[in-house]
This record gives structure tokens, C-alpha cells and sequence, in this order.
């Protein structure tokens, strides 16, 4: 594994200028929270960690440490009756999936291939041809404005890459795709096809990060929680691992404990980023059940379905509020 909203046109609902104007009078700054999250190095190959490729560094460029150090501002609403929660929902009031830009990140690169399966396929493959038909699927539900941005080169410069691409592209929502593996200290020798592999059957399932971090990391969590209920939903189970001291410092707080949320506060590709970022692993390629799992049509197909959604009940339009019954 590796890494605002359009604006209003006219005619906007009468139900969002009584939000606003109640925003407006009593919205207070609330400083993000902070905590800590997990490297590259959890999916090397069996020679190699991958400890560039999540990059989590402390020493990142000057704008990498003024775009993390922005503090979103959220919106307190006091008694004025009972708002429509869904009306509260971040980025609904105003997405339109004509308009949404979703960026649609291929995890690692062609030179930097990130884990290496069971059957020695890179995870870069992997990656690529889900974010692809994530992409098709996307475009097809009404999000045209969906980009599928494969980035080149070595793994730490093209974090920063492809962070800039997205800030550039004004993206309302970054999602980067990957597939799971486990630490090298893990793994098992076995052989496939002739050729010396490693493989950990330990372990399996999908987990969904997400950044503290973030400029907007309330609504990254709020986004993440509707991608992994619609995992879980479709009957596949999250990764319980990171969660386990047996990880180590690779151990990771679990955000919500019933979808599999967890948190990686320092992850370049979800701490830099301008716009609500998440990043799923879509299942274990170093468990040999798994990776032909994750190899068949099957289950590409729903994972594909629970993005898509995940994102339209993200973009969903909130119920007009017509005050008290």
C-alpha cells in the first residue's frame, strides 16, 4: 500500500440560506485533532520494505508543512430547532456529479511496484486495474469529472507528485487505491511456478486510512465510514491486524471499530492534500486465498460497487429542512 466542492451556481435551495445564515452566527474554530499512522515498509518485497513509498517524514518541504499546518474551521449549529442530519452532511448541499471531481489515485508506480503478491505480481498491477474499472464505474453513476491519475517515477517523489496533481486538478475527493501485505518479519517461503515466493496467510480483509492531518479531515472520516460500511455491507471483513499490538509500530489507531477505520496521521498522500483524502486497502495479495480472490472478476466487481455507493451517498443531496412539523 502506499498515499472545494464545485461552486454554487444559481437557484440555490431555500433550505441552505436558513443553514448558512444560522452557520454564520454561530459556527466557533475547532482545532483538528492530532494523533500518528503506518509506512511503506509494511509492503516490501521479500528483499526490501517498502519504507518510501507511504512516506511518513517529518522532514517534508515547506509547502508540505504549510498545507499541513492549515487548521479547518467547522461549523457548530446551536438550538434552532432540529435540522435534517443528512442537511449536515459534508460537501452534500452542494455536489453535483456532473460537476464532482474525484481523483482516483493508482497506489505506487511502474518503477516503485509497492508489495510483491504471493505469486510475485506486483501490487502496482493490482492497483492499476481496479482504479481503472473503479473509473469506468464512476463515469458510468454520473461522476464524468473522474481522473485516474498514475503517477511515475520512485516512491517518495512521486508522493509529492501526485499530491500536487491533485491540488492542482481542485479536486473535491482523493481516493488512492492499493492492495495489502504484511512486514517482512511475517512472511514465509514457499514456491510458485518454479520460483522462490513468500506468502503470509495470517492475515487478510480490506482497511480503509485516513489523516488527522487533513485539511478537512471531518469529512476524509465521514467519506471513509461510508466506503467501508459498504464493504462490510457486501460481505467481505476488515483487516483487524493493525489494531494489534503484534504490529508493532506498525499498530494504528482503529476509528471506528465496526467498519474498519483506522487513522495514519503522517501519510504524505492523505496529509498533504487539499481535499478530503482516504485511502483503501482493497484486500490482501500476500495471502495466497486472498490474492485469487482479489485476481478474480468477482470481487473486483464489489469493490467497485461499494465505491461507487460509498461516493454517491457522499454526494447525495440533502433533504430541504421545512422546519417543525
Amino acid at each position: 500500500m502506499d498515499q472545494q466542492i464545485a461552486g454554487l451556481g444559481l437557484g440555490v435551495p431555500r433550505w441552505c440560506s436558513v443553514v448558512a445564515a444560522s452557520a454564520a452566527l454561530l459556527c466557533l474554530p475547532i482545532e483538528a485533532g492530532k494523533a500518528n499512522w503506518l509506512t511503506d515498509a509494511f509492503k516490501g518485497s521479500p528483499k526490501h520494505d517498502k519504507a518510501g513509498a507511504h512516506e511518513a517524514s517529518s522532514k517534508r518541504p515547506a509547502a508540505a508543512r504549510h498545507a499541513a499546518s492549515s487548521k479547518p474551521h467547522h461549523v457548530k449549529l446551536a438550538a434552532l430547532g432540529p435540522l435534517n442530519p443528512s442537511a449536515l452532511k459534508s460537501g452534500a448541499a452542494v455536489c453535483e456529479p456532473a460537476k464532482f471531481r474525484i481523483v482516483l489515485d493508482v497506489g505506487h508506480t511502474a518503477e516503485s511496484e509497492g508489495a510483491t503478491s504471493a505469486r510475485n505480481i506486483p501490487e502496482f498491477a493490482f492497483n492499476l486495474r481496479l482504479a481503472k474499472q473503479v473509473e469506468e464505474a464512476l463515469k458510468a453513476a454520473g461522476f464524468a469529472r473522474t481522473k485516474l491519475l498514475v503517477t511515475e517515477g520512485k516512491a517518495r517523489p512521486s508522493l509529492f507528485r501526485r499530491v500536487a496533481a491533485a491540488n492542482d486538478l481542485s479536486a473535491d475527493l482523493f481516493l488512492s487505491i492499493h492492495h495489502d501485505s504484511v512486514p517482512n518479519k511475517m512472511l514465509e517461503d514457499w514456491e510458485f511456478e518454479g520460483k522462490k515466493s513468500h506468502f503470509s496467510d495470517r492475515f487478510s480483509g480490506y482497511s480503509v486510512f485516513v489523516s488527522h492531518g487533513n485539511a478537512d479531515f471531518k469529512t476524509s472520516f465521514s467519506f471513509a465510514k461510508m466506503l467501508a460500511r459498504e464493504m462490510k455491507a457486501r460481505g467481505l471483513k476488515y483487516a483487524e491486524q493493525y489494531s494489534q499490538p503484534i504490529m508493532g509500530h506498525y499498530q494504528h489507531p482503529l476509528l471506528d471499530r465496526e467498519t474498519g477505520v483506522y487513522s495514519y496521521d503522517e501519510l504524505v498522500v492523505l496529509r498533504t492534500t487539499r481535499m478530503p483524502a482516504v485511502l483503501l486497502e482493497a484486500g490482501s495479495i500476500i495471502n495466497r486465498d486472498e490474492e485469487l480472490k482479489m485476481d478474480s472478476v468477482e470481487r473486483r466487481d464489489v469493490i467497485t460497487g461499494a465505491v461507487v455507493a460509498a461516493v454517491k451517498d457522499f454526494c447525495a443531496p440533502p433533504e430541504p429542512f421545512l422546519g417543525p412539523p
